[in-house]
Order: structure tokens, then sequence, then C-alpha cells
């Protein structure tokens, strides 16, 4: 299996714990065993899928943006404290949703940012809605997976939820919805 590519150069160590199967965050090796994992579950669903065509990458914290590459889609999570925010999916003409939409509250129905200032947690720091941009990228993780736009929509949907059964994050679906 091809490597990972991961930059923690501004993060701290993160540890995986099996005993409850969730991430305290993204080193080397929990993204290689995340990125086998799901492999591994698109072989069980019939994928034509070869390694090099699906691709993980941590963005480190703090992170910028980047375009969406020519010709690929991608799912993304955003970490925090240990704990997964946010994942989402932008298909292969998607360049907005995958590099900016989850910074402004305003740019879209549903974003990290207007989860993040509707949270009574975050309230709590003082973060203003014209610096959230700036506050996601200077403190959340963030792990793009980007896939060719070859292997399907339905493809980006299958990665998205496993994404978010796997990483199980706080800001997905309705609140009685998620796992405790």
């Amino acid at each position: 299996m091809a490597d990972c590519i991961v930059d923690l150069s501004f993060c701290r160590e993160y540890e995986w714990r099996k005993d409850e199967h969730m991430f305290l965050g993204m080193d080397k090796h929990a993204l290689v065993k995340f990125k086998t994992q799901l492999i591994k579950s698109l072989e069980l669903t019939n994928v034509d899928i070869n390694d090099d065509q699906i691709e993980v990458i941590d963005n480190g914290c703090p992170h910028k943006t980047s375009a969406l590459p020519k010709g690929k889609m991608a799912v993304y999570a955003f970490f925090y404290n240990e704990e997964c925010l946010k994942i989402g999916k932008a298909g292969p003409n998607s360049n907005a949703r995958y590099n900016s939409q989850h910074y402004y509250p305003e740019s879209s129905k549903s974003n990290l940012a207007k989860s993040i200032i509707s949270d009574k947690y975050f309230e709590k720091k003082g973060i203003s809605i014209d610096k959230i941009g700036i506050w996601i990228k200077e403190n959340t993780q963030r792990v793009n997976i980007i896939m060719d736009k070859e292997i399907g929509i339905l493809t980006l949907g299958f990665v998205e939820s496993f994404s978010i059964l796997y990483f199980n994050p706080k800001y997905e679906g309705f609140e009685n919805q998620r796992k405790k």
C-alpha cells in the first residue's frame, strides 16, 4: 500500500484508542490504518479500485486551503482537540465546497463555521463570525481524502459515509442521530 502524506509539523502527537474505536487525531499510522480499512470496505462492495486512486493527506494544524485538483473529488475531515468536528465531500465540479465554504458561516446551508458559531462551547471562547474562518485554519487539523473522479460519485458518497461512521463527527446529522 502506498504511503499517506502526513504533515504534523504543527500538531502534537495523537494516539488511537482501539477500545473506544475513535480517533484522538491523526498520525501516519492512523492514516494508513484508515486507508487500509477504507480500501477493504470498498472491495467488499465490488468497487474496482487501485490503491493509487485514493490518497489520504493530512494538511496539519494549522492548515491552508487549496484548490481541488483537476479530475479529482474529495472527502475531508476537520479535527479539533482530539475530536472530529465535521466531514464533508466535494465532487469534481465543487471547488468552492472543497476549498472555502466551511470557513464562512453564510456561504452554504451546512458548514463547519456555522456549526462552530452556534456551539455554546465555542461561544465561550469568543470566536467572532468575522474571524471564524481564520480560527478554523489556525486551530483545526484538516485531512483530505482525494480520489480520482473515475471511481464515481457513488463511491464518493460511500467514502463520506464510511468516514462519518469511522470518525463519528460532532457536527454530522442531528444531535439525536449521533453515536454517543
